[in-house]
């Protein structure tokens, strides 16, 4: 039982982590075109994504790899080759957030050095990422 109340934890949350992670270069997109530096505009999207990281990201980041890692010591999974992918795969997704919060900060302080399109191919990135990481921990090819 207790196997399937981590496991449940670990899903919900990476649900929460995943929406934070699709939403915040989409509000980069907003904050870009909403108003120049300094604007009214400008402040309210540098307050959004703020809490979004504070609030949504952060958190969830923490209780997915908590989580995560009870699981893996509770079945064993550390030691198959499945999971050493979905870990580099959540590695990878883990700097892309600490990318993306690093970029908030830019933008905070006024610097928008990436164009829309590019904020809009990043957005990409954990869609992408989830795809491989639910076909390792599903179907476990090796």
């Amino acid at each position: 039982m207790t196997y399937l109340w981590l496991k449940a934890g670990h899903i919900i949350f990476v649900i929460f982590w995943m929406a934070g992670l699709f939403m915040l270069p989409r509000f980069f997109v907003y904050h870009q075109e909403d108003g120049p530096p300094g604007s009214e505009a400008d402040a309210k999207w540098i307050e959004r994504e703020r809490r979004l990281v504070k609030i949504i990201l952060t958190p969830a980041m923490i209780v997915v790899w908590l989580l995560g890692l009870f699981l893996a010591y509770y079945t064993a999974a550390y030691t198959e080759g499945w999971f050493h992918a979905k870990l580099l795969l959540v590695l990878a997704l883990t700097g892309y957030q600490g990318w993306m919060t690093g970029y908030a900060k830019k933008l905070a302080r006024g610097e928008r050095t990436l164009e829309g399109r590019n904020l809009r191919l990043l957005n990409e990135v954990p869609g992408l990422a989830a795809v491989l990481i639910v076909i390792l921990a599903i179907a476990r090819p090796f």
